[in-house]
């Protein structure tokens, strides 16, 4: 594990601020590289839509497994220490999802690749969290941002691989080059945060922190979607040319990158619920437009929509559960990325099933009402205005 001693003491914050932001790019370029071959998989393996969506549900058995870890864990050790080794297993993770040669093999690499997200993802947004505290300010969206940003240039690089024919196990070998480079340049500036003691297993999180899990929960059902199933809807229900079938997803790419550098702002002016409440209506919105006119443009311009929809919601929602006065906030970001991610694990392989058993133009209509009830969660919720 990739451990370099950490400074000792943090007076550079914008050091600190760009170490954090390599984390989430690498973190971000390790899921978006998987989920840039998940079509290519789907092929050599001869799977169905159904079939692709009971493997997919691997992802949040491994999430799952990891909640009592990740929770634990990072109070044993702090999130620095949690980061640099988990983001570190899930880009291995990531070469053994090209190494698979059968089904059963894939899904104990998702199962894998799962568990060591939901670390990496605590521990991140842990770190983030910090930043922000030192900034005085909100950035945590903007880290989002260069995720989505890494989502964007892993996205644009798989479309390359496939287009020159690229195995995903040299792909993924490559990405695992590029984020051993990084974690070796970036790790010893990030702040060191261990505590004396660990925190129990497992901490059942209070109301507030429930419904801010709950309303991550809808909106990334929304995200995993377009990450999973973005290039399929193109290829299959689009009917786009073969060599643009990855134009949605890049689309959503796209405008899920420029919100989350805009959210901070857009919050700061007009609070909390104002921009949940604009952001699931914005992606309710989208993907009704993708369902009912599915078409190139307005296909295009559907998910155009939900890019920017679902860019300010998990930052919002990271940055407030982060400041829970009845946890720690890596405690306090377990439970509510848990329960967030468990909608963007649980989403795809849903829609696997639900296309199996219908269409999967039909099943993006749930995806639709999961972006309605970001709207309707967070006007009921009591969130600071």
């Amino acid at each position: 594990m990739i451990d370099a001693p950490a400074l000792p003491v943090l007076n550079n914050k914008k050091t600190l601020r760009i170490a954090v932001g390599a984390m989430f790019f690498m973190a971000g370029l390790s899921f978006s590289s998987w989920a840039s071959r998940i079509a290519t998989v789907q092929q050599t393996m001869g799977l169905s839509d159904a079939a692709l969506g009971a493997v997919l549900f691997s992802l949040p058995v491994g999430l799952m497994a990891s909640l009592p870890f990740s929770g634990w864990i990072i109070t044993k050790i702090g999130s620095r220490r949690l980061l640099i080794g988990a983001l570190l297993v899930y880009a291995c993770a990531l070469v053994t999802l090209g190494l698979a040669q059968n089904t059963f093999q894939l899904i104990i690499c998702l199962v894998c690749f799962g568990f060591s997200s939901n670390a990496v993802n605590i521990a991140v947004n842990t770190q983030a969290v910090a930043a922000e505290e030192i900034y005085q300010r909100p950035i945590l969206a903007s880290f989002h941002g260069l995720w989505s940003l890494a989502g964007f240039v892993g996205g644009g690089f798989g479309t390359l691989m496939i287009a020159f024919k690229i195995a995903p196990v040299y792909h993924f070998l490559f990405m695992l080059l590029v984020i051993v480079t990084g974690l070796a340049i970036s790790a010893r500036y990030l702040k060191d945060d261990k505590v004396a003691s660990a925190g129990p297993a497992f901490v059942m999180p209070d109301k507030s922190l429930i419904k801010l899990g709950i309303i991550a929960f809808c909106s990334m059902i929304c995200e995993g979607a377009m990450f999973d199933w973005s290039v399929i809807y193109f290829k299959k229900i689009v009917l786009a040319p073969a060599e643009w079938v990855g134009i949605g997803f890049t689309a959503f790419m796209c405008t899920m990158f420029i919100g989350r550098f805009v959210a901070d702002g857009f919050a700061h002016k007009y609070g909390l619920k104002r921009t949940l409440q604009v952001s699931g209506a914005l992606t309710a919105t989208g993907l009704t437009i993708a369902v009912i006119f599915p078409n190139f443009y307005t296909a295009i311009f559907g998910f155009l929509l939900v890019g920017a929809g679902v860019s300010s919601v998990v930052p919002m929602v990271y940055s407030a559960a982060g400041k829970s006065k009845t946890m720690l906030p890596g405690v306090a970001l377990a439970a509510v990325s848990t329960i967030g991610f468990l909608g963007f694990f649980v989403g795809p392989p849903v829609i696997g099933f639900i296309a199996g058993i219908a269409t999967l133009r039909a099943s993006f209509v749930l995806i639709a009402l999961m972006g309605l009830s970001v709207v309707l969660v967070s006007t009921k919720a009591k969130l600071d205005s």
